[in-house]
């Protein structure tokens, strides 16, 4: 990564400090210098004080919905602060059976997903990884909720 070209300073070239990019991966370096990507930093969702993996959520929707395409996001969420909703188009999911992969696994209630959004196609990237801001989209379309960034009048 060479640099950024940035708005305020058309054609010039400004270098990232420390000269690394912030994807917001987490990442290990083994000792030959070799980059493994174990997660993102800012697929979290903060419910009722409590930061919650949205990728372990979906580890465990997967456990219960083996094949299932589907991803899970954070909308907000007045009472809790957020609340995770998982997409998915499998028409046999159902938190009984989120809750029941967690109760065997012996993960807490914050681990199911609070609602679950049926769609016909989870939103793909062109590399077939989910889009994350896609379903965030619909998720927060289907329940409501203004673009962020945007208020909503009381």
């Amino acid at each position: 990564m060479i640099g950024y070209y940035r708005p305020e300073r058309p054609g010039v070239l400004d270098p990232p400090s420390d000269g690394w990019h912030d994807t917001g991966d987490i990442v290990s370096i083994d000792r030959e210098g070799f980059i493994s990507i174990k997660g993102r930093a800012k697929r979290f969702a903060k419910i009722a004080g409590e930061m919650i993996s949205l990728a372990a959520i979906e580890a465990l929707a997967s456990e219960a919905l083996p094949g299932a395409p589907l991803v899970v996001v954070a909308v907000p969420d007045q009472r809790k602060g957020e609340r995770t909703v998982l997409v998915t188009s499998a028409a046999s999911a159902t938190r009984e059976a989120l809750q029941q992969a967690a109760r065997v696994r012996g993960a807490p209630e914050l681990m199911v997903p609070a609602e679950i959004m049926l769609v016909d196609k989870v939103p793909q990237l062109g590399s077939g990884k989910p889009d994350i801001v896609a379903a965030t989209a619909l998720a927060r379309a289907r329940y409501g909720l203004s673009a962020p960034g945007t208020t909503v009048a009381a």
